[in-house]
């Protein structure tokens, strides 16, 4: 047996049942912000509690309460510095794509009108430290667009972050009590010490170990202000080249000419021989002149496929590398300090095909090599010197330019030849 529902209490349960799913959905929406923000609070709970761990042990290196009370005051976890750091480039760019990017019109345009406006505290600073003005511009443009960008992320948060988080505690830990030095020293402002994510500082992006190492008071006012005294920021890039090994009176390197026929696993970046030796191999500059007859080894270098530069780079290469740790970045450094005194822009254009590489990419290729019977190894998406061998023989057996240079055009040309349409 059934009963009616009045009209009026229908229209009430579904009033009521319309507001419940509602409310249900609402609830599932906003629940993984909930859940994310509570994990987020015992997080920063309990990174408070590592704060005032690590605080007790800066006490006991020399850092004086006042400083560590005023430095850590409003502190806390930084989601997006870990984020960053843990960040992994889906696709690693080309030599091409970034010196495009890093070596543009506008950047040298600036930077020789600023090697000029700059010239004689520049002078100043290459007499004490040996390392010419155009190096210490181009390191200023590259690493903060001539002091535009210097990070605007607290110091003493990005570093606390870092240190607090496990996967490299110990180098971080170590720079966050050299921050903490650095402002117990009263060199800058809490308030002014800001820069990358990473805990990169000043005009000229010294980490707190370096500046304490390396930086120097140029203007003589009793700091050492690489925020913003650029006496301060060239004194101390000149005294860092000059400790990491500059060499006075040479150059980085140049790009040269290789003749038809050679052997490209000599353009490796480590295989070191003499200019003279080099000559004998048939290598002229890039504009068709003969290799300077002087005294001094050199190592080819091709940051891209044989179609692309190739350059025969000196000590100060290396040490432009010690700075950061990238070919394609000292290359970046040398070919801007080179355009700023006038001298001209590579002889070779970037190629139609230049397509960046993913990790699963460099895989396939690896795979693909394995596949055809070269031993690349485990594909493991790093193209070491096994890989390239692997690729070299395969291009020499396709009657290539055997240059072992991975790349999108070669992992087409290997899938052609394995699976043959």
């Amino acid at each position: 047996m059934t009963f009616p529902i009045p009209p009026s209490l229908s229209r009430l349960l579904r009033h009521w049942s319309g507001a419940l799913l509602l409310a249900a959905l609402l609830l599932a929406a906003l629940w993984p912000a909930f859940y994310a923000g509570s994990a987020m609070a015992q997080d920063d709970a309990e990174f408070q509690s590592w704060v005032q761990q690590f605080k007790q042990q800066a006490e006991t290196q020399g850092i004086s309460k006042t400083t560590l009370e005023r430095a850590f005051a409003d502190v806390h976890l930084n989601e997006k510095v870990l984020e960053l750091d843990r960040r992994q480039p889906e696709f690693t760019r080309t030599f091409w794509q970034y010196f495009q990017s890093a070596v543009t019109e506008w950047r040298i345009q600036r930077a020789a009108m600023l090697y000029r406006k700059h010239r004689r505290l520049l002078d100043q600073v290459t007499k004490q430290y040996g390392v010419p003005g155009r190096f210490l511009v181009a390191f200023w443009g590259m690493e903060t667009n001539f002091g535009g960008y210097t990070g605007n992320i607290p110091i003493i948060e990005s570093l606390a972050t870092l240190a607090y988080d496990p996967r490299r505690s110990d180098f971080f830990s170590n720079e966050l009590l050299e921050a903490l030095k650095i402002l117990d020293q009263g060199n800058i402002s809490l308030q002014d010490m800001k820069g990358s994510w990473a805990g990169a500082m000043g005009q000229c992006q010294f980490m707190p170990s370096n500046y304490m190492r390396y930086a120097v008071d140029g203007d003589g006012d009793g700091k050492k202000d690489l925020w913003n005294s650029l006496e301060d920021v060239f004194f101390s890039a000149g005294h860092f080249l000059a400790e990491l090994g500059w060499q006075r009176e040479e150059n980085w390197g140049r790009e040269v000419h290789l003749p038809k026929g050679f052997d490209y696993a000599l353009a490796d970046g480590q295989t070191e021989r003499s200019l003279q030796e080099w000559a004998q191999l048939g290598i002229q500059l890039a504009d068709g002149r003969a290799l300077p007859q002087e005294s001094m080894n050199a190592k080819l270098l091709l940051p891209s496929d044989y179609r692309g530069p190739a350059f025969l780079v000196y000590a100060n290469f290396d040490v432009i590398k010690r700075w950061n740790n990238s070919n394609n970045y000292a290359l970046g450094v040398a070919h801007l300090a080179d355009r700023i005194i006038g001298r001209t822009t590579l002889s070779k254009e970037r190629p139609d095909d230049d397509e960046a590489m993913s990790l699963a990419d460099m895989q396939a290729l690896q795979d693909h090599l394995n596949w055809l019977g070269y031993d690349a190894g485990k594909p493991d998406g790093i193209a070491g010197s096994r890989t390239r061998n692997a690729l070299r023989a395969f291009q020499k057996d396709q009657r290539l330019p055997a240059d072992g240079f991975p790349s999108a055009a070669m992992l087409k040309r290997l899938e052609q030849v394995r699976t043959p349409s």
